[in-house]
């Protein structure tokens, strides 16, 4: 597998129907249900590689309305907002790397004026940069700041976990310095469901005790033996989660898988997974 740390810099950066049964974690009489699904297209980085454009259309087949971007693939943002355009997409979030965020800004602004993206997220923090509570205090500075320019440019920032910042540090997990420490005015957070369930972490609490702050959520699934799975193969009770998503401030449902074996039928299971799930 591509560590997507890895990708990123080589890169450079629904009307639904029930089905008469009770999905996993849906209350008696959930009625609630996802109007828009999206997918982060680094699940179909391979098809993206051989064409961006034919990878663009599937998705659509599929029913996605939304794509995440993580890289452009030699597209210009001009190429890449008239594929969305063609396919009837729109991106609202892109992963870009620390890098670009820090020492590219103006070309990153305009690429999502261009695309159409509303959410700058930084996927990850570099591994040599983790040593440390202090070194998540800086970073919790740093996010700040790349939230106040964000916000100059009618953008918003946000940053991606995976499973180390849930390990404690110091007798403290860093995901709690990071949110504690950052602006919520200015710093939002994209909550992987899978990456913070594997470590024994419970995003709900977050939802609850940080509401307002997760506007993107990675939608993955966790096998009973840790594995990632399609959405709806797995042990995570997204319906309950969901049910959180006005206190969370939740606008946009990402699915991911990180090394599927076959990506469009796994990017086409979990949506079915979810257009059919009530909450």
């Amino acid at each position: 597998m591509v560590d997507r740390r890895e990708f990123l810099t080589a890169m450079g950066a629904v009307g639904l129907t029930g089905t008469g049964f009770l999905y996993r974690g849906c209350a008696p009489g959930a009625s609630r249900r996802l109007d828009r699904i999206g997918v982060q297209l680094y699940t179909l980085r391979s098809a993206m590689q051989e064409s961006v454009e034919r990878t663009l259309a599937r998705v659509a087949e599929i029913g996605y309305t939304e794509v995440e971007f993580a890289g452009y693939f030699e597209r210009s943002p001009r190429q890449i907002r008239d594929s969305l355009d063609q396919n009837g997409l729109s991106a609202p979030g892109v992963h870009v790397p620390l890098q670009s965020l820090e020492n590219g800004w103006e070309a990153t602004v305009d690429a999502a004026a261009t695309v159409g993206h509303r959410y700058l997220v930084l996927p990850s923090i570099p591994p040599a940069d983790r040593a440390g509570l202090d070194a998540y205090r800086s970073f919790a500075e740093r996010f700040n700041g790349l939230g106040e320019r964000a916000k100059a440019a009618g953008l918003t920032f946000c940053y991606h976990n995976h499973d180390f910042e849930f390990a404690p540090q110091g007798g403290r997990l860093p995901y709690d310095v990071l949110i504690e420490g950052t602006d919520p005015a200015l710093v939002f957070f994209e909550m992987d469901l899978f990456w913070i369930t594997k470590a024994g972490g419970d995003p709900g609490s977050y939802f609850r005790d940080h509401p307002g702050r997760f506007p993107l959520v990675h939608v993955k699934d966790m096998s009973a033996d840790g594995s990632m799975v399609d959405v709806g193969a797995g042990t995570i009770d997204f319906a309950s989660l969901f049910a959180l998503g006005d206190r969370a401030a939740i606008r946009h449902f990402i699915v991911e898988h990180d090394d599927p074996g076959a990506p469009f039928e796994s990017i086409a299971a979990s949506y079915q997974y979810l257009r059919r799930l009530r909450y």
